[in-house]
């Protein structure tokens, strides 16, 4: 596993979407043009699970636990399928946590989940919230 320590001001939402569009855009460099699919979220309150052969999407309902267990400083937990890759994300205070089969991957991602999470503005694609469920994006 290795781990991100997050330095910038960014807001909660703008954590999420920054972990998964960065587990996204690197995981498509080494897994090509698989499905991104979000398995299942486990909050401090509530564990979210996709349907047979779907994703879960980012509605509301989901979203809206996420923030709060992230505003009370509990451990947010995905689990991302790309291809043949299993990927877990872990939020926790400023701190994102990621493991996968590939280690290289993993240093990978939580390299560049450092490098953005020093701005308050992470680099992310205009398209990616929409495409995760998020309607309404910061």
């Amino acid at each position: 596993m290795s781990t991100a320590e997050i330095t910038g001001n960014i807001h909660p939402k703008r954590k999420i979407i920054m972990g998964l569009y960065w587990i996204n855009k690197k995981a498509a460099s080494t897994e090509g043009c698989e499905p991104f699919l979000i398995e299942k979220i486990i909050t401090g309150t509530n564990t979210h699970v996709s349907g047979e052969n779907k994703f879960l999407k980012l509605s509301d309902n989901i979203l809206n636990d996420i923030l709060y267990n992230m505003e009370h400083q509990r451990e947010v937990k995905f689990e991302i399928k790309f291809g043949k890759e299993n990927i877990g994300l872990s939020i926790c205070k400023n701190a994102f946590s990621i493991s996968a089969a590939k280690k290289e991957l993993e240093v990978e991602i939580a390299e560049k989940l450092e490098s953005e999470g020093k701005k308050m503005y992470p680099g992310i694609c205009s398209k990616f919230p929409q495409r995760v469920g998020i309607k309404d994006y910061p």
